[in-house]
């Protein structure tokens, strides 16, 4: 678990970087007090303008220090999404950035795939599928921002994957999950927060 002042660190950290980026065209990955900035770990950068997503791109594992792995995917994330136009210098004063820090994935047992809408908790897991050469993923957060439940969360994580909607009932398709610290902006350049959410599903 990493702390608020941590997670204020690697907003702060994820928008300099974007910023110093777009300016020089390279960055230099800081240097960092914080010991659990130095482990390895999967991370996410989502960037919105208001409520429209403007780029989110990470990694689910990493081999590298967590601090350098949020700046690459921050970048990207600003840069590099191809549903998005990049994100330019000026417009940096108008988006907000977040930073969901991954767990480890875990394979959900199921003995039939019917049962994967009661092992997940809404809000609180992330989902990855596999099914042979196509993957997907979609985080904690998104359900709740889409007003999903489970089914629905499914359904979407099969379409992000390229997949029929229906492809989590097959027996060829792995569904993992995962969970994430979410830290982001109250508002461009504002205040960090930890968003805290909890299982929407009875």
């Amino acid at each position: 678990m990493l702390s608020l002042e941590e997670g204020r660190f690697l907003v702060k950290t994820a928008r300099s970087a974007v910023e110093e980026y777009l300016k020089n065209g390279e960055y230099t990955p800081p240097k960092t007090k914080y010991e659990n900035l130095k482990l390895n770990s999967g991370v996410f950068v989502t960037i919105k303008n208001g409520n429209d997503l403007r780029g989110c791109i990470g990694m689910i594992r990493s081999a590298r220090p967590l601090i350098n792995t949020l700046c690459e995917s921050a970048i990207n994330a600003a840069t590099g999404d191809p549903r998005f136009r990049p994100i330019t210098l000026e417009e940096l004063k108008d988006v907000t950035f977040e930073v969901s820090v991954l767990t480890v994935p875990k394979e959900i047992p199921v003995l039939h795939p019917k049962e994967y809408p009661v092992k997940i908790r809404v809000g609180i897991d992330g989902l990855i599928i596999q099914h042979g050469a196509w993957s997907g993923l979609l985080l904690p957060q998104v359900p709740l921002e889409f007003g999903w439940g489970a089914e629905e969360f499914l359904n979407n994580l099969c379409l992000k994957a390229n997949l029929p909607i229906t492809a989590w009932l097959s027996e060829k398709t792995k569904i993992y999950s995962f969970q994430a610290q979410i830290f982001k902006e109250t508002k461009p350049r504002g205040a960090v927060i930890e968003e805290i959410r909890e299982n929407n599903e009875s």
